[in-house]
């Protein structure tokens, strides 16, 4: 048995799973894979770089490329993630202009 064995417990069943198998559900559970512009797979709280310039549509301001984007969310579309940034509220990307960092 190895170190790298990690053990939760799963309220829904009432059983202990691995921490591989539990991680296997959720991701199954969402069904949506986002990568970014080169490939990565993005999760939750992941932080971004923008790889091109983009105007943010009412708010009348340009993201600059290389701009860092700090705990992102995915939303359940393979496509879009939601994310803050300062003094714009409600943002959300399109995966296929950031690169995880």
């Amino acid at each position: 048995m190895s170190g790298d064995d990690d053990y939760i417990y799963d309220e829904a069943t009432g059983d202990w799973i691995s921490a591989a198998d539990a991680a296997a559900q959720t991701g199954g559970a969402s069904g949506v894979e986002v990568r970014d512009a080169v490939g990565n797979l993005l999760a939750d709280g992941d932080s971004v770089t923008l790889i091109k310039d983009l105007k943010v549509k009412g708010a009348n301001q340009t993201l600059k490329r290389g701009t860092l984007i700090k705990s992102i969310r995915l939303t359940g579309d393979s496509q879009e993630i939601d994310c803050r940034y300062e003094g714009i509220k409600g943002l959300v990307l399109r995966a296929e202009f950031v690169k995880k960092r």
